[in-house]
């Protein structure tokens, strides 16, 4: 059986820019499964604005993209 040979050195640790944004992402994925799981209501409420705003801006620029006719 033959052994792979060790990864070199900058292929493991990357730039400190990568790694730091990989464990950023990580904690914020973390933050919000945790903070849906500790209030699932308020976290239901927060995307249903979000859509809500959403869903405000495209209606307003539609209404501006049509007035442009």
């Amino acid at each position: 059986m033959e052994l792979a040979a060790p990864a070199r050195r900058d292929q493991c640790e990357g730039n400190g820019a990568t790694l730091l944004k990989k464990v950023l992402t990580w904690l914020v994925i973390a933050f919000v499964v945790f903070y849906v799981i500790k209030a699932p209501e308020s976290s239901a409420e927060i995307v249903r604005s979000a859509g809500e705003a959403l869903g405000d801006a495209a209606s307003s620029l539609a209404a501006f993209v049509g007035s442009l006719a």
